[in-house]
This record gives structure tokens, C-alpha cells and sequence, in this order.
């Protein structure tokens, strides 16, 4: 209703010519709908390449910053466990006079091994709930008694194998 109103008062002096009226009318409309159409279009594909490659340049920046950061949690998990699995292996020796034997290893902070000289003394639940993986998927090594004390207590870092540098170096602890 406001277009008409518009369109009358905007050509309220050709209505002695109605063709011509009808022209101008026209001319109007198909000017309307090629605005519309132009606006409902979407993006072009260089918008949308502009918008791609701007997500690529931040994901990298991302990825650039959090894989350092991950190798370092890793190894500090690592060194968190051994810490926690040495205050267990404390606990269990002055319970029962002396740390497990390689033989029975970490399992013997979960269930009493069948070779303890005094099953009483053994903590009812064990010494910790269950036993870590390493935070490559590796059990931690335990050799007692040790070769820098009463027990060693390690990890063979990202690469699995003894020594290594960085993120692939060993993580220890050793016990008093």
C-alpha cells in the first residue's frame, strides 16, 4: 500500500499519458526485484576463499603453540605418577619392612602378593586404586632393589627405549 501511495505521488503528473506511466512503473519494479535478487545471492567464491584461508592461518597458529605444550604435559604426567607411585611404594615398606621385589613390581601396590612374609600387615584396598600407564601407554619399569637405591622407578619416555634426549629421555625417580 505504501508503494502505491509512493508511485502515485511520484507520477501523479503523467497519468494524462498512461503508457508512458506504465513504462516508468515498470522500469520501478524491475529495478526493485534486480536489487533483491543481487542481495539474496550469497557470497562469492572469493568471499569464501578469503574466510578459508583466514581459519587455515589461525588453525596453524594454534597447532604451532599447543604440540610443544603437549610433549612437555606429557613428560610432566610422567614425573607426577612416579612421585605418586614412590609415595605407594613408602607406604607399602613401612608397612610390611621392605619394598616389593621385582619380581612382584608395581602390582603389589594393588593386591598382596602371595609371597609376603606377614599378609596382615598389608593395607586392606592396596596402596593405590590401580596402576598408571606411562602417558605413551607403557607400564612404568620397577627394578628393586635399584641401582642408586632401595628401588628405580622409570619411565622409558615417547620413544620406548632406554636413554634419549628431550621427550625421548628416560623419566626417573630414585628410591632412599
Amino acid at each position: 500500500m505504501l508503494t502505491m501511495l509512493f508511485k502515485s505521488r511520484l507520477f501523479s503528473g503523467e497519468s494524462r499519458n498512461p503508457e508512458r506511466l506504465a513504462l516508468r512503473l515498470a522500469a520501478l519494479d524491475s529495478g526493485v526485484r534486480r536489487r533483491t535478487k543481487k542481495s539474496e545471492r550469497g557470497f562469492t567464491l572469493v568471499e569464501l576463499m578469503v574466510v578459508i584461508f583466514i581459519i587455515g592461518l589461525l588453525a596453524t597458529i594454534v597447532v604451532i603453540n599447543v604440540l610443544p605444550s603437549q610433549d612437555k604435559a606429557m613428560t610432566e604426567k610422567a614425573r607426577s605418577d612416579i612421585a605418586t607411585l614412590s609415595q605407594a611404594l613408602e607406604m607399602y615398606r613401612l608397612d610390611n619392612l621392605a619394598y616389593p621385589g621385582t619380581a612382584e613390581g608395581l602390582n603389589a601396590l594393588v593386591t598382596a602378593p602371595p609371597t609376603l612374609a606377614q599378609p596382615g600387615r598389608y593395607r586392606s584396598g592396596g596402596y593405590i586404586k590401580k596402576l598408571p600407564q606411562d602417558p605413551w601407554g607403557r607400564p612404568y619399569q620397577y627394578v628393586s632393589p635399584g641401582t642408586t637405591g632401595a628401588f628405580d622407578l622409570y619411565s622409558l619416555g615417547a620413544d620406548g627405549a632406554p636413554g634419549g634426549e628431550a621427550e625421548n629421555a628416560d623419566i626417573t625417580a630414585d628410591g632412599a
